[in-house]
């Protein structure tokens, strides 16, 4: 039994805790670790490169491209509590790149993130990330190689013609047989070669920088302060992907743009196309522009001046009915073949809980309708139609007084009085009570009888109002204040014939002799001597 219960206490349970067991190799192991504590106050510890405070950083913009540059700079300088100099300042995409050096000039640009309102109302984001230093710092050009750089474009220059030759400049053989590197991409390289053009020959007509890998223009962006009568530029067989690179020459005046071989020309499937592109008017390739579309007659620049409606009582009548509860009154001011719909914005987020729920059904904008059959539905047709949707909508009072209308009369007729169709259209903005809400309205209609009008189109467009519409709705106006003159006193004839001798004599108006007279209670010798006294303040007669 002992050797049973033996048994039964070494049974394996595979939940339970394992046994101890002695470690093989524990006296080893233990030794091993005793030399290794030993042998820590002998060794070294490995010592951490010391970190340079001078790191650089590429500063990104996101859609940075859409800014001016000088617009974006100064409000980033303005903003940032650091002074720094960005250094490669290019677009990659849509973004605005460049470099600064300091880790404290980064600090303060990462501060000053979201803080800059562009003009379209967006708030401009700054993102910094560490890099190598830019090809500019790591390809600096030193003195003596811009001095050859110098020397190998005079031999490039041709002064009878002014005109100087870039044209694959990195493998020009002077310059490889001194291993010099120039590489126009480069910012440093551009630079200096148009500062060279700018000091020596400002007078340059034409300029090619054909076959030098160029994907991009920044740095050429300032070639109009160094040569401004640049007429001809060459950057054929070159890298440019996008006409938004030419934009940056805009302060060329240019007679001719060679861009062959380049894949922005890719993107155009004729050389037609290529003539017509916004940045220039000008002759590309070698290609004349067609001739500018022009008009026989001139188009007036004066538009006419706003006059006050007085006599179209139409939305008055129209609103008087519509606001008094049975707009049944209003099957008289349709067509029989009328249409109408109602739409609210698209942009209202759940209309289902705003002021414009009750019209959110009955919405029929074509941005948020997609379905035809629906969209069909939503367009009322027929006067009948038109009036019974009209009663389903909410009661309404408008604000008449705040009502701006709009007509435009149209008249459309044939030869030899055929056919004549006279049209007025109506727009009404205004705003009326429930929740306070703006409208506009859009009547198309026709004439009927003599002064009476018959709407053939009804364009509803509900929004929410402002807090300003709120605040000026239903505000009785004041009242105009009267122009007709105040009557005078009655004259005596004694009086009128004093009055006309004095004014004679005096050689005022009637009315400041009047006046003249009443001060003086008609003593005719006392009004003269006032008048003899403030004779120089007194107006001639007229």
């Amino acid at each position: 039994m002992s050797d049973a219960h033996e048994v039964l206490r070494t049974r394996y349970t595979p939940y339970g805790s394992r046994p101890h067991r002695p470690e093989r190799g524990s006296q080893s192991l233990m030794n091993a670790t005793v030399r290794r504590n030993l042998n820590i106050g002998d060794r070294a510890l490995p010592q951490k490169p010391p970190v340079s405070k001078k790191t650089w950083f590429r500063i990104t913009i996101p859609y940075g491209r859409k800014y001016e540059r000088s617009w974006l700079m100064n409000a980033i300088r303005e903003t940032c509590s650091v002074p720094f100099n960005p250094v490669e300042f290019h677009c990659v995409n849509n973004r605005a790149v460049f470099f600064v050096e300091d880790t404290s000039v980064a600090n303060a640009l990462k501060q000053t993130s979201r803080k800059i309102s562009a003009p379209d109302g967006h708030k401009v984001a700054i993102l910094i990330n560490t890099c190598n230093p830019p090809t500019t710092i790591q390809h600096e050009l030193k003195p003596e190689d811009i001095e050859q750089l110098k020397q190998c474009m005079s031999k490039r220059y041709d002064s009878s013609h002014q005109a100087l030759d870039m044209k694959n400049i990195h493998a020009d053989p002077d310059l490889i047989a001194r291993n010099i590197d120039i590489v126009l991409n480069r910012r440093n390289c551009m630079v200096a070669m148009l500062q060279i053009v700018g000091d020596n020959i400002p007078e340059l007509l034409s300029l090619n920088l054909s076959n030098n890998k160029l994907y991009r223009l920044d740095d050429l962006a300032g070639l109009h302060r160094k040569a401004p009568n640049l007429k001809i530029l060459n950057l054929s067989c070159n890298q440019l992907k996008t006409e938004h690179e030419l934009d940056k020459l805009k302060g060329l005046k240019l007679d001719e743009l060679w861009l062959d071989n380049n894949p922005l020309c890719d993107g155009f499937r004729d050389r037609s196309q290529l003539t017509n592109l916004p940045s220039f008017f000008l002759p590309q390739d070698g290609n004349d522009l067609p001739p500018p579309i022009s008009f026989d007659l001139q188009t007036p620049t004066t538009l006419p001046q706003f006059k006050l409606v007085s006599n179209c009582p139409f939305p008055s009548r129209y609103y008087a009915i519509y606001d008094s509860g049975d707009r049944q009154g209003l099957l008289d001011a349709y067509h029989e073949a009328a249409c109408c719909s109602l739409n609210i914005p698209f942009s209202v987020n759940h209309p289902q809980r705003t002021a414009l729920a009750e019209y959110f059904k009955n919405s029929r904008n074509v941005k948020r309708q997609k379905d035809p059959s629906l969209r069909f539905r939503l367009l009322k047709h027929t006067k009948l139609n038109v009036v019974a949707f009209l009663s389903e909508l909410p009661k309404t009072q408008h604000d008449v007084n705040s009502f701006v209308v709009d007509v435009c009369a149209q008249t459309v007729s044939k030869e030899k009085g055929l056919a004549r169709s006279d049209r007025t259209t109506v727009t009404v903005d205004s705003r009326f009570r429930d929740v306070v809400r703006a409208f506009s309205r859009i009547f198309i209609a026709v004439p009927v009888g003599h002064s009476g009008l018959s709407i053939v189109n009804d364009q509803i467009f509900i929004r929410k109002a402002t807090i300003t519409e709120i605040r000026k709705a239903f505000v009785m106006p004041a009242p105009t204040p009267s122009s007709s003159p105040v009557p005078g006193p009655t004259l005596t004839p004694e009086q009128q014939e004093m009055l006309q001798n004095f004014s004679l004599q005096s050689g005022m108006n009637l009315e400041w002799s009047q006046k003249c007279l009443l001060d003086n209670d008609w003593n005719y010798a006392k009004a003269a001597h006032a008048y003899t006294q403030l004779k120089v303040s007194v107006p001639p007669l007229r």
